[in-house]
């Protein structure tokens, strides 16, 4: 990506934030991988970190008064999670955004989940500091509003990747597979068509959603209530294979 198109993505990034930075050079550090240089975000984003933390949760006070500390801190896990920033980060576009050292760029670094993270949580300590902290919670409400208005309060404290994951692990069975099988439209307007692939057991599933990782979680919901039902015979069987 040259220079123009990184200019372009950094524009539309902040035009997806609702937030013009007044010193660039914040903006420039947030979207700095460690890979590039000194001047990275690795101390922005642990400003960041606190301020996300902190702004969820008290949305989440708010959104559930009668929930038990317990549970709202369930609930701020899955939305503050490396997975849920990552994605959250691919709405924006901060991928196209990023400056990568030469072994970033060249392994896929735009789209690994830890960088966009890091970055996002880079972004809102960035605005913190060029402009204040009501305004960065007003970013971050807005970008957590929707996703707060439709979690599910009752939910697991694991989600239904991880497990998926631990109860193949239990049977000695490979990893899922996800792979995104069709996408149309970009940001909000995103749609994604996503698969799970169980591998040697034969069973792939299929999801639809607004968010890469909502089809994935409900791949993987597919896929436990079909291996629950197959589960005493898988087990059996691996049992005899050791």
């Amino acid at each position: 990506m040259n220079k123009s198109q990184k200019h372009t993505a950094r524009q539309q990034l902040q035009q997806r934030l609702g937030y013009t930075f007044r010193q660039p050079e914040l903006l420039q550090q947030a979207l700095t991988h460690r890979s590039a240089g000194k001047n990275n975000n690795e101390r922005l984003e642990f400003v960041g970190d606190g301020i996300v933390n902190f702004v969820v949760a008290q949305m989440l006070y708010h959104a559930f008064p009668d929930l038990p500390e317990g549970r709202l801190s369930v609930l701020r896990t899955h939305l503050v999670k490396e997975a849920a920033l990552a994605e959250m980060a691919r709405e924006l576009g901060v991928g196209a955004a990023l400056t990568l050292g030469v072994g970033e760029l060249k392994s896929g670094g735009h789209d690994r989940p830890s960088i966009l993270a890091d970055a996002l949580e880079a972004l809102f300590a960035a605005i913190r500091l060029d402009a204040d902290l009501p305004t960065v919670e007003r970013i971050i409400q807005q970008l957590f509003s929707q996703r707060i208005a439709h979690i599910d309060q009752h939910q697991p404290a694991k989600d239904n990747k991880t497990r998926l994951q631990e109860a193949l692990q239990a049977c000695r069975l490979p990893l899922p597979k996800y792979r995104i099988e069709k996408q149309t439209g970009e940001g909000e307007h995103a749609q994604f068509d996503v698969s799970c692939d169980l591998g040697e057991l034969g069973k792939i599933t299929y999801a639809h959603a607004h968010s890469r990782r909502e089809a994935e979680q409900e791949c993987a919901r597919q896929a436990l209530l079909w291996l629950e039902e197959h589960q005493p015979a898988l087990s059996k069987n691996h049992k005899k294979r050791r």
